[in-house]
């Protein structure tokens, strides 16, 4: 917007309007194109290492997420049974550390 002054002098103004933080646009973006559940079900087959921890990683051998299940393909039979018992834990710390409820199971094989 331009004004002029007495004298002659533009004086320019600039007015902020519809100001958004960064993340707000991307999110938006993402959800308006329909790419934040799956960017949400990678960061979350990404935590599996970090919240199931390390050893049970070693025998990880397959994830991927269908329906809203995580589906968990493991190389040890008796781990398969004791992780099994905490799928309710998993599940909850999981989609706390995404930050959305992506899944609500898991399924061991």
């Amino acid at each position: 917007m331009v004004r002029l002054r007495y004298g002659g002098r533009k004086e320019v103004r600039m007015f902020r309007r519809d100001i958004h933080d960064v993340s707000e646009l991307v999110n938006a973006f993402l959800r308006q194109n329909g790419l934040e559940t799956p960017l949400l079900q990678r960061r979350l087959i990404d935590s599996w290492g970090k919240v199931a921890g390390k050893t049970i990683e070693r025998y990880t051998e397959e994830k991927y997420i269908r329906n809203q299940v995580l589906f968990v393909k493991l190389s040890r039979p008796a781990l398969r049974a004791d992780l099994s018992m905490m799928r309710t834990e998993l599940v909850n710390r999981l989609n706390q550390e995404v930050g959305a409820k992506i899944i609500i199971d898991i399924r061991f094989y």
